[in-house]
C-alpha cells in the first residue's frame, strides 16, 4: 500500500499513517494483563445484558437510555442508530484495559417484514452468507440445542486491510413471545498473512499485527408492527495506540468500528427483510 507524500507540517500525522498503513506493521503480543482486563470487561457488560433482558416494559438496549422514545422512533423511521457505549465497574468507575484498546458500540435496525421466529430460526441453522458485513467465507462447524458454531473468515478495511480466519460461539434464548436474543463469542481469532496466495498462513492468535484481537456480539430481535428491530452490541479488542499519535489515530479507529457495527446491522436487514 502507498502512501500519500505529506506536507512536513504535518509530522504527526505521516507518524499515524504509517503507523496504521505500513505493509509490515510491527507485531506486537497480546498480553495477560489485557486478557484478565477484557474478562472483566465483558463480564460486565453481560451481567447489566441480563438485567436488561429481564423486564416486560422494556428489552432493547436502547429503551434504557435517556432518549428512549426519540431512538426507537428514529430505528421505526429506517434510521441506522448508532452510539458509543462504555462499560464501567461496580463503583461507577471506567475499567482499566493495560496495553490494548476496546472499541464497544451499538447499532440498532428495522427489518421490515421479518418475524423474530423466522430470524432466530434461520440463524439457528445457518451461519451469516459470504459478501455480507465483513464475510469472506463461512461455515458451520457444529450444532447443538440453542447452540452454533461457526466458522468466519473476515476482512477488516480501513486504511490496512486484514484477514482472519475465525471461530464463534453462538448461544440462542428466547425471552417470551416476540423477544430474542444471541450470545456470540470469538473463541479463535487468526490473522492471515500473504492472503489468497499459495503461501497463505495464519499467525498465531494473540501475537500479530494487533488489530483484532478479541469479538464479542450481542444481538436482541423484537417484533414490532410491520417487523423486527435488530439490535447489537459488538466490543473487540486490538492493540493500544501509541500515545504519540493517540489523538491523530483514535478517531480513525473509532470510525473504522462505527462503520463495522452498521454494515452489520444493515446486513442483517438486507438478509431478513421481507421481499
Amino acid at each position: 500500500m502507498s502512501l500519500p507524500i505529506l506536507p512536513s507540517r504535518f509530522p504527526l500525522l505521516s507518524v499515524a499513517l504509517v503507523t496504521l498503513a505500513g505493509a509490515d506493521v510491527a507485531a506486537t503480543r497480546l498480553m495477560p494483563e489485557s486478557v484478565a482486563a477484557w474478562g472483566v470487561y465483558t463480564t460486565a457488560t453481560e451481567q447489566r445484558i441480563t438485567r436488561e433482558l429481564s423486564p416486560q416494559d422494556r428489552f432493547l438496549a436502547l429503551d434504557f437510555g435517556a432518549d428512549a422514545a426519540n431512538a426507537r422512533a428514529a430505528v421505526l423511521a429506517g434510521q441506522v442508530v448508532i452510539q458509543p457505549m462504555v462499560t464501567r465497574d461496580a463503583r461507577g468507575q471506567e475499567i482499566d484495559m493495560p496495553s490494548a484498546l476496546i472499541q464497544h458500540w451499538r447499532a440498532a435496525i428495522f427489518v421490515p417484514g421479518a418475524t423474530v421466529d423466522r430470524v432466530m430460526g434461520t440463524l439457528a441453522v445457518e451461519a451469516p452468507p459470504p459478501g455480507r458485513d465483513d464475510v469472506v467465507k463461512s461455515a458451520v462447524l457444529s450444532r447443538g440445542p440453542d447452540r452454533l458454531k461457526v466458522y468466519l473468515q473476515l476482512r477488516a478495511k480501513k486504511i490496512v486491510t486484514a484477514y482472519y480466519n475465525t471461530e464463534h460461539e453462538v448461544t440462542f434464548a428466547h425471552h417470551g413471545a416476540g423477544r430474542g436474543s444471541t450470545r456470540s463469542v470469538a473463541t479463535k481469532v487468526a490473522e492471515l498473512r500473504e492472503f489468497g496466495t499459495p503461501a497463505e498462513y495464519e499467525l498465531p492468535p494473540g501475537n500479530d499485527r494487533g488489530f483484532l484481537w478479541r469479538l464479542n456480539a450481542y444481538w436482541r430481535y423484537q417484533d414490532v408492527p410491520g417487523g423486527v428491530i435488530a439490535e447489537v452490541e459488538s466490543i473487540t479488542l486490538s492493540r493500544s495506540v501509541p500515545s504519540l499519535v493517540g489523538y491523530l489515530v483514535g478517531p480513525m479507529v473509532e470510525s473504522t468500528a462505527r462503520e463495522s457495527i452498521e454494515r452489520a446491522a444493515v446486513s442483517v436487514r438486507e438478509r431478513f427483510k421481507a421481499r
